[in-house]
C-alpha cells in the first residue's frame, strides 16, 4: 500500500493541526439551533431513551390514542437541556395526551419534527425546491435518498422507484441514491442470478435517464446504496451488469462500500479491476462511496438469530483501521483514473487524513468528500473551505409519512449518543481537551495498525467463510468426532445434604449449586450429569448462509438434481413389509436390541447420537434434494429443517446423560418405540422422534408418512451411516391398513411418537386404549395485531407465518386478529396485500420459488377454504390455481371471518389466511383461545401492558411476540402445544423434559438422613407435612420430607423461574412452566405416604388440583387441602372408574397413585385429550412436579431496528 504510514506520529501531528484549524474555523459559522438542541438532549442520561421513544412511540402509531399513551410514558424522561417552555409543553402534553390525543399529538409531532427536521428534507413539491436551492447556496451538492414505507412487496418497490425517477428527472436534482432492496421486494440470495436480472431490469430506465442527461450536457448521478451484508455481492453484481450494457458505457455512476466489513478491501479490488477494464474499453469511470457502515446493530441481530459469525469487525478501532486501509489502497493515480472516491463521514481526523493523503498523491480532483444533511454544519463548512465542495447525503420524506424515517432517524440518534462514535463529541471537541485527545488517540491507534502494510499485504479475510461444498474437507469431521467422543472422566456423586442445598438456593435463582451433578457443567466435562437448564456442550447448528457465493453454487447444484432425483427409492422399497409374521419378527428383533441398548449408560448413547448429528450434517445436500423432489420444499425451507434435525441429535445426546443421574428416581427405558411422523417436515420431525427415542435407550421402528417416505428413508440411511445398527433402528413401509394397525397396537410396542392430526391420535387409541402415546397434533393459530404494533413489521410477519411452505406448517398462522383501529388501517391492509401478492409460487427446483406446491392436489376442506367463502366473508386476495396439477396455488386472504365460524375453528393446512376483527385485546384473546387447539400464538404490540395481559391469558404452548410464529429452534424455542395440540405428557420437542416421557420411572430411596427438620420449604408444603406427621412412621416421614426437599431444589433450579438459556440478547426466548389442573387419584392399593408425596408436589406447583382418594386422609391433611381450596372426594376404585367412564374426567391430567392404569384407559375410552401419569411415586422433584405443570416457550423480539429495547423486561 505504497507505505500506508511510514511515520504514524508525524502523520498524527499533521492531521491534528488540520483538525484544530477546522474546529477553530467552525466556530465562526452559526450553529444550527435544532442540531445543538438535539445534541444537548442526547447528552442527558435519559436523552436517547426520550428521543427514540418520542420518534418510535409518538410519531409512528397511526392510532392517536396509542401515541397519546406513549407520550405520557416518555414525558417523565424529558431532558433538562430542553428550554423550560419545551420541557413544560412536553410534560403538560404527556399529562393531557391520553385524554385528548386528537389535540395534543398533532402538536407534539410538530415539535418533534422541529427537533429532528434538520436531518431530512420535506418532499412536498412546494417545499422541496426551495430547500434544495438553499442548501446549494453554499456550494454543496446534494445526494437525495427517498425514504418510504418498508418494501414488503412489488407495489411499494415500484412506488419507491417511481419516486426516485421523478426526483432524478427534476432540473434541480442531479444526484440520487437507491438500494437494490428498495427496487425489488423479498429478495432471496438463493436466486441470486435471477435477482440480479430482475433488479437490473427495474433499474435500467433510471440509469438510461441519467445517461440521456449526460449526453445533453446535464450529467446526473446515481449511487447504488446498500445496508445489509447479504446485499454486498448482489449490489456489486447489479452495478456491474447495469454499467456493462453498451448504452450505459459512458455513464458515470457510483456504489457504496462499507468498511466495517472485512470484505470491503477485497470488494474494492475487484471493482477496481473491472473499472480499469471498462476504462480501457472506452467506458466512463465509476465512483465508490467509502463509508464505515451504519447497519451494525442489525448485523448483530442477523448473526445472533442464524448462529453465524458477525459480518462486521468486532471493534470500532478495527473498522476505523479498515476505512483507512481501503482509502490508502485506492488513492493512487492509476486506480482513481477508473475509480473516483467518495470519502463519507464526519470524523474530522479521518477527513483530514484522507484530504492530506489525496493531496500528497495528486488525486484530490478524483476524491469527493461527503457528509450527512444537518450534522455538524459548522465543521462541514470549515472542511468545505479546504476541499472545495461537499456532497450532502440528503434523505427526503413526505411530512404525512414522517414515520417512515424512523429507522434512519434512530440510527442517527444512536450515532450522536454513542461514546464510540465521533458524533457524540462533535459540539464539544474544540473546548473539551479530554474528548479531543480521545478522538486523536483513536486515530493514532488505527494508523499504527496499518504501519506495516503494503500493496502486497493480502486483503483481510471475511468473517463469514462457511462453504458447504468443502466443510467436510477441512478437518471438521475429525475435530468434531474427537470433541464428541472424548473419553469421560469418572462421575463423582457428592453426598451433599439436601437441606443445605435448599437453604442455599435463592428463590428465582438459576440454581448453580451442584446437587449430585444437577448443576450446570462446562462443555469439557460434558460427560458429567447435565443440568436442567441450558444444555452444556450443545450449540445450535448454523443454517446455510446464501449471502456467500460458494453456498449459492452448492444450492444450485442441489436444485439441478431435484427433477431427476431418485434418492430414497431403493431404501423404502427394501423396507416394504406385506406379511404379519415378518412385521412381528421385525418388532421382536428391534425390541430385543432396544433392551440391550437401554442398558448402556447415557454417555455411550450420547456418543453415538453425536455421530448421528455429524452424519446428518454431512448429508445436508441429499436431505434437501429429496425433500424438494418428494414434498416440494423450497431450499430456503428445507435447509433450516436439516439444521433442526442435526440439533435434535446433539441436544438429545446431551440430555441423555441426565437420565442416568436424576436424584430419587431411576429411569427405565422403553424397549421399543414406534415413530410415525408427518409429511410436512419430512426430515426434522422424523429425526427428532427417532433420536429422542434412541437417546432415551429404546429401539426404534420408524414408518415415514406415505407422502414423504423417501425423505424419511434418506434420513434413516444417514443414521445408519453414523453407526446406528439397523437392528436398533428399523425403517418400515407396511403395505396394508391392518399391518399399519398392528404396527402401533402390537403388545411388543411400548410407546408411539406421533406427529399428525388429532384424529390420527384418536384412531391410534381406538386400536389400543392403553397405548402410551406422545403426540404433537393439530393447530389453528392466530396472530393478534394491536394498534400499538409496528404495522409494517406485523404485516411482514403475518404473511411469512401464513404462507411459508404454502401454509403447510402446523405452526402456520391461519388467522390474523386486528384489534380496534387496525381493522381500518389502510396501510396495514395495503402492506399485507402487497407482501402476499408479491410472493413467488413455483416448483422447488426453481430458485426463485418462495412458495412451493402443496403436497397433493387440493381437496376436501382445503379446497373448500381455497374456493368458498362463508357468510359475510370477502376475498381481500383471492387464491388462484396456477397450473393443472392442482398443487400450485397463490396465497389467499379472506376478510370478514366471524367468531365461531367454520373458518375460525377449522385447520386447513394450506395457503389461506383469515382476517378477524376485535374491538379490544380482551375480545381478541377470546377469539384466539376459542379454538380446540393451542399450538402457537402470536402478538404484535409494543405496549408492555398489552403484552402482560396477553401472556397471562393466552392458551398456547409456543408464544411469539413481534416476530413470525413459525420456525421453532431446538432448545431456543422447544416446541409443543396445549389443549388438543398435544397428547400425552405435554413435554416439548427439543426441550429439557422430552426424554422424561419416553420411558418409566422407579423410586430410588437409597439416600437417607437422620434429620427431621423442614427448614427451607414453602409454608404450604410444611403445613401438609406437619399435618401428616402423626400418621406416618419415621421412614415414611423421612421419605415425605426428603421428597419435599427434592421438590424445592427442582423448583428453584428448573420449574420455578422463567429462563432464557439461549441468551441471544436481540431475542428473548423464555421457557416457563404454568400450573395446570390435575386430578390426583389415590387408589386402594396406594400407600398414604405416596399420596401425600404427590399432593406435596401439587401444592408447591400451585396446581389447582383435586384429590380423589380411596383412603380416609388424616383430619389435619383434610384441613390443609380445604385451606388451599383443593377439592377432596373419597371414593373407591370401582366408583371412581365408573364416574370416569360416565362423566369423563374433571381435568385433562390425572396423576394415578397406585391402581390399574389399563383400567383407567378403558374407562376413558382411550381419549387422547386426557394424560395419565401412572408410574410408581418417586422422591424426585424433577420427576414428580412435571404432571402439575405445563411448558410454555415465549420468543420475543428484543430490539427495535437492532437497538435493545426494555419493552418486555418488566413483564417477564
Amino acid at each position: 500500500m505504497t507505505n500506508v504510514s511510514a511515520d504514524p506520529a508525524a502523520r498524527t501531528d499533521q492531521v491534528t493541526a488540520l483538525v484544530r484549524r477546522w474546529l477553530a474555523e467552525s466556530a465562526e459559522h452559526p450553529v444550527d439551533p435544532a442540531a445543538e438542541r438535539l445534541a444537548g438532549v442526547l447528552k442527558d442520561p435519559n436523552g436517547l431513551a426520550f428521543t427514540v421513544g418520542f420518534v418510535d412511540g409518538v410519531m409512528r402509531p397511526e392510532d392517536l390514542g396509542v401515541a397519546g399513551r406513549n407520550l405520557a410514558q416518555v414525558a417523565p424522561l424529558t431532558p433538562t437541556f430542553l428550554p423550560w417552555y419545551l420541557r413544560s409543553a412536553v410534560r403538560v402534553g404527556g399529562a393531557l395526551a391520553p385524554a385528548f390525543p386528537w389535540i395534543v399529538i398533532p402538536i407534539a409531532r410538530r415539535v418533534l419534527r422541529g427537533m429532528v427536521g434538520h436531518l431530512v428534507l420535506d418532499a412536498t413539491p412546494e417545499k422541496l425546491g426551495p430547500a434544495i436551492a438553499k442548501l446549494r447556496e453554499s456550494g454543496n451538492r446534494l445526494n437525495l435518498n427517498l425514504l418510504g414505507e418498508a418494501v414488503l412487496g412489488e407495489q411499494e418497490a415500484d412506488r419507491r422507484l417511481k419516486g426516485t425517477y421523478e426526483f432524478l428527472a427534476r432540473d434541480d436534482v442531479d444526484y440520487v441514491s437507491i438500494k437494490v432492496s428498495s427496487v425489488v421486494s423479498q429478495l432471496s440470495m438463493w436466486s441470486f442470478d435471477e435477482a440480479v436480472a430482475k433488479v437490473v431490469d427495474k433499474l435500467t430506465p433510471l440509469y438510461e435517464l441519467a445517461a440521456a442527461s449526460e449526453a445533453k450536457g446535464k450529467p446526473k448521478f446515481i449511487n447504488l446504496d446498500m445496508e445489509e451484508y447479504r446485499d454486498l455481492d448482489l449490489t456489486i453484481a447489479v452495478f456491474q451488469t447495469l454499467l456493462d450494457q453498451p448504452r450505459l458505457q459512458q455513464l458515470e455512476a457510483g456504489i457504496v462500500l462499507q468498511t466495517y466489513l472485512p470484505d470491503a478491501l477485497g470488494a474494492m479490488q475487484r471493482l477496481t479491476e473491472w473499472a480499469l477494464a471498462r476504462r480501457a474499453g472506452g467506458g466512463a469511470p465509476i465512483k465508490v462511496r467509502v463509508v464505515k457502515g451504519a447497519n451494525l446493530a442489525m448485523e448483530h441481530v442477523d448473526a445472533a438469530i442464524h448462529d453465524w459469525p458477525v459480518a462486521t469487525y468486532s471493534t470500532k478501532q478495527d473498522s476505523d483501521t479498515n476505512y483507512k486501509r481501503v482509502l490508502h489502497w485506492s488513492m493512487t493515480p492509476e486506480r482513481t483514473y477508473a475509480v473516483k472516491l467518495g470519502v463519507a463521514g464526519h470524523n474530522l481526523f479521518d477527513v483530514a487524513h484522507a484530504w492530506l493523503t489525496a493531496k500528497e498523491r495528486g488525486v484530490e480532483d478524483r476524491v469527493e468528500f461527503e457528509m450527512l444533511l444537518g450534522m455538524a454544519t459548522g465543521q462541514a463548512a470549515a472542511v468545505r473551505g479546504d476541499v472545495g465542495r461537499l456532497l450532502l447525503y440528503t434523505p427526503v420524506v413526505n411530512p404525512s409519512e414522517f414515520d417512515v424515517a424512523i429507522a434512519y432517524l434512530i440510527r442517527r440518534l444512536e450515532e450522536n449518543a454513542s461514546q464510540d462514535n465521533f458524533m457524540s463529541a462533535v459540539f464539544e471537541l474544540a473546548d473539551d481537551r479530554r474528548l479531543f485527545e480521545r478522538e486523536q488517540e483513536r486515530y493514532r491507534r488505527s494508523l499504527e495498525a496499518l504501519a506495516d502494510e503494503t500493496d502486497a499485504t493480502p486483503a483481510p479475510a471475511p468473517n463469514r467463510t462457511q462453504n458447504r461444498r468443502t466443510e467436510w474437507e477441512d478437518g471438521r469431521l475429525a475435530a468434531e468426532l474427537a470433541h464428541r467422543d472424548a473419553p469421560a472422566p469418572g462421575i463423582e456423586h457428592e453426598d451433599e445434604s439436601l437441606t443445605s442445598v435448599v437453604l442455599g438456593i435463592t428463590r428465582g435463582s438459576a440454581g448453580d449449586g451442584d446437587l449430585d451433578g444437577s448443576g450446570l457443567v462446562a462443555p469439557e466435562h460434558a460427560n458429567r450429569p447435565a443440568g436442567p437448564s441450558a444444555t452444556p456442550g450443545f450449540r445450535n447448528e448454523p443454517d446455510t448462509d446464501p449471502a456467500l457465493a460458494a453456498n449459492r453454487d452448492w444450492g444450485r447444484r442441489i436444485l439441478a438434481r431435484v427433477p431427476s432425483s431418485t434418492l430414497g427409492i431403493d431404501a423404502i422399497r427394501a423396507a416394504r413389509i406385506d406379511d404379519h409374521a415378518e412385521l412381528e419378527a421385525l418388532l421382536a428383533n428391534v425390541r430385543a436390541q432396544g433392551e440391550a441398548w437401554g442398558r448402556r449408560p447415557g454417555a455411550e448413547r450420547a456418543a453415538l447420537l453425536h455421530r448421528a448429528g455429524l452424519a446428518l450434517a454431512a448429508n445436508r445436500d441429499r436431505l434437501i434434494e429429496v425433500m424438494a423432489a418428494e414434498t416440494g420444499k423450497t431450499i430456503a425451507e428445507a435447509d433450516p429443517e436439516v439444521s433442526e434435525a442435526i440439533d435434535f441429535a446433539h441436544y438429545y445426546a446431551e440430555r441423555a446423560r441426565e437420565l442416568d443421574h436424576v436424584q430419587g428416581a431411576e429411569f427405565v427405558p422403553s424397549k421399543l418405540t414406534v415413530v410415525t411422523p408427518p409429511w410436512n417436515f419430512p426430515v426434522a420431525i422424523p429425526a427428532g422422534g427417532v433420536l429422542a427415542a434412541l437417546a432415551a435407550g429404546s429401539g426404534v421402528v420408524i414408518k415415514p408418512a406415505g407422502l414423504a417416505q423417501r425423505s424419511g428413508a434418506v434420513m434413516v440411511e444417514a443414521l445408519w451411516e453414523a453407526g446406528i445398527p439397523r437392528d436398533l433402528l428399523a425403517l418400515v413401509d407396511v403395505g396394508e391398513r391392518e399391518l399399519g394397525r398392528e404396527l402401533v397396537s402390537s403388545p411388543l410396542v411400548d410407546r408411539v411418537i406421533l406427529t399428525g392430526a388429532y384424529e390420527t391420535a384418536e384412531l391410534f387409541r381406538s386400536f389400543r386404549e392403553d397405548l402410551p402415546l406422545l403426540a404433537e397434533t393439530s393447530g389453528k393459530n392466530a396472530i393478534i395485531v394491536t394498534p400499538s404494533a409496528d404495522l409494517d413489521l406485523a404485516a411482514s410477519d403475518v404473511v411469512k407465518s401464513a404462507f411459508g411452505h404454502a401454509g403447510q406448517k402446523c405452526s402456520a398462522a391461519s388467522l390474523v386478529i386486528l384489534v380496534g383501529s387496525v381493522a381500518k388501517s389502510e396501510r396495514f391492509h395495503r402492506q399485507l396485500v402487497d407482501a402476499a401478492t408479491s410472493m413467488r409460487v413455483g416448483w422447488p427446483e426453481a430458485a426463485t420459488s418462495q412458495i412451493g406446491p402443496i403436497i397433493e392436489p387440493a381437496g376436501g376442506k382445503l379446497l373448500h377454504a381455497l374456493t368458498q367463502l362463508g357468510a359475510d366473508e370477502e376475498w381481500l386476495v383471492e387464491p388462484k390455481q396456477l397450473d393443472d396439477t392442482g398443487r400450485l396455488w397463490s396465497p389467499g386472504i379472506r376478510t370478514g371471518v366471524k367468531g365461531g365460524s367454520y373458518f375460525h375453528l377449522t385447520e386447513f393446512f394450506g395457503p389461506v389466511l383469515g382476517v378477524m376483527h376485535a374491538k379490544d385485546l380482551d375480545e381478541a384473546i377470546a377469539l384466539q383461545n376459542a379454538v380446540d387447539y393451542g399450538l402457537t400464538a402470536g402478538l404484535h404490540s409494543l405496549d408492555p401492558d398489552e403484552l402482560a395481559t396477553w401472556l397471562d391469558r393466552v392458551e398456547a404452548g409456543n408464544l411469539y411476540v413481534n416476530r413470525g410464529i413459525t420456525g421453532a429452534i431446538v432448545q431456543r424455542q422447544p416446541f409443543g402445544g396445549w389443549k388438543k395440540s398435544a397428547v400425552g405428557a405435554g413435554a416439548k420437542a427439543g426441550g429439557p423434559n422430552y426424554l422424561f416421557g419416553l420411558g418409566d420411572w422407579l423410586p430410588d430411596h437409597s439416600r437417607t438422613s437422620g434429620s427431621l427438620h423442614l427448614r427451607g420449604l414453602e409454608r404450604r408444603v410444611t403445613d401438609l407435612i406437619e399435618a401428616s406427621q402423626s400418621s406416618l412412621d419415621y421412614e415414611q416421614f423421612e421419605v415425605l420430607r426428603r421428597s419435599a426437599l427434592s421438590d424445592e431444589v427442582a423448583w428453584a433450579e428448573e420449574y420455578g423461574t422463567a429462563k432464557d438459556v439461549s441468551a441471544l440478547g436481540v431475542e428473548r426466548n423464555v421457557f416457563r412452566y404454568r400450573p395446570v389442573p390435575v386430578t390426583i387419584r389415590i387408589a386402594e392399593s396406594a400407600t398414604l405416604v405416596d399420596g401425600l408425596r404427590v399432593i406435596a408436589a401439587a401444592l408447591l406447583a400451585k396446581s389447582p388440583a383435586r384429590v380423589s382418594s380411596a383412603h380416609e386422609l388424616p383430619k389435619g391433611v383434610r384441613a390443609v387441602l380445604a385451606a388451599r381450596d383443593i377439592d377432596l372426594v373419597r371414593e373407591g376404585d370401582a366408583s371412581w372408574l365408573a364416574g370416569l367412564a360416565k362423566r369423563g374426567p374433571a381435568t385433562s391430567r390425572i396423576r394415578l397413585v397406585g391402581g390399574d392404569a389399563a383400567a383407567v384407559a378403558t374407562a376413558l375410552g382411550g381419549r387422547p385429550d386426557v394424560a395419565v401419569w401412572s408410574h410408581p411415586v418417586t422422591p424426585s422433584g424433577r420427576v414428580e412436579l412435571l404432571p402439575f405443570l405445563r411448558e410454555q416457550a415465549i420468543s420475543i423480539t428484543n430490539h427495535r431496528f437492532g437497538n435493545p429495547t426494555t419493552f418486555s423486561q418488566g413483564v417477564i
